[in-house]
């Protein structure tokens, strides 16, 4: 009887188990698992130029049509220079500013809390504040450029890019501020005592100790701020809209304007595997490589 007992017992913890787990795997399947394999069906259909038509199954023909094309390519290289500025760039500031704010010095908290604000800033906010320094006519940035009336920034082929870019470092700063300060709370005093016997100065414990020490929250804001940078989309959508002259069409926007502007759902499903494919390569090369350089040692 206990054994049967026992069996009731571990089946009701199983339908429990299950039950509680269901409505997660009905939201997953539905928004997420659903649309994932959805995507590769479309991309082995060619969209009709007109609505209501019916779809026409191209095989992968469509999907190298799509990948040789130059506005690929150029939306690809769009993306790794916004990649290229903004993580290294958001991690380097980041940790400044958690090495400056790591002192124990009176009122230093409120440097910690100004510094890690932005992190609560939506990527709205963030934008529309952005866009306001940078107008040419009211902006403040444009001004202190001497551009003023000119062509604006954010309407310059040239600079828009970077533009962007700085507005996404500084909405994501305070999240690396936040990660890098928790990664010094756990450097063991006793580290810097010894290089400091060792006659170690400042710059010498912040390479040899700070920085080995550091080196798996580095590792995981690289991975990270990565996929968050091809992910981008709000800023430049609020900002520049992929102008000018798609000088900011990265990859996902790109997505966008095929499904929602030229209603091609199958050229649109290729990107989204792509951009996909390449931020699975991305961090699993930042994993197998970059890890090994990391020590986690404590």
């Amino acid at each position: 009887m206990s054994a049967q007992r026992s069996a009731r017992r571990r089946a009701k913890d199983a339908l429990l188990g299950y039950a509680l787990v269901l409505p997660s795997l009905v939201v997953f399947g539905v928004f997420v698992f659903y649309p994932f394999v959805k995507n590769f069906s479309l991309a082995l259909h060619r969209t009709p130029p007109f609505p209501g038509l019916p779809k026409k199954y191209v095989g992968l023909d469509q999907v190298k049509d799509v990948l040789s094309s130059s506005e690929f390519h150029k939306s690809l290289r769009i993306t790794i220079e916004f990649v290229m500025l903004t993580v290294p760039v958001g991690i380097v500031l980041g940790l400044l500013l958690a090495v400056l704010a790591h002192k124990q010095l009176r009122g230093m908290g409120i440097y910690r809390t100004i510094f890690s604000s932005t992190v609560a800033t939506s990527v709205a906010a963030a934008s529309v504040i952005f866009w306001t320094l940078f107008n040419p006519q009211i902006g403040l940035v444009t001004y202190w450029m001497g551009r003023s009336g000119d062509l604006g920034v954010l309407e310059d082929p040239k600079t828009a890019l970077i533009a962007v870019a700085v507005t996404t470092v500084w909405q994501n700063i305070g999240l690396s501020f936040i990660l890098m300060s928790a990664g010094l709370q756990g450097v063991p005093d006793d580290l810097y005592e010894a290089a400091a016997v060792d006659g170690a100065d400042g710059a010498r414990r912040f390479w040899h100790v700070t920085l080995p020490m550091l080196s798996p929250t580095l590792f995981f804001s690289a991975v990270v701020g990565s996929i968050m940078a091809f992910q981008a989309f709000g800023q430049i959508d609020i900002l520049t809209r992929g102008g000018p002259d798609d000088a900011t069409n990265v990859l996902v926007y790109s997505i966008y304007e095929d499904v929602f502007r030229a209603g091609n759902d199958g050229v649109a499903a290729v990107k989204a595997i792509a951009l996909f494919v390449i931020v699975l390569i991305l961090t699993i090369v930042q994993l197998r490589v970059a890890e090994r350089r990391v020590s986690y040692a404590r």
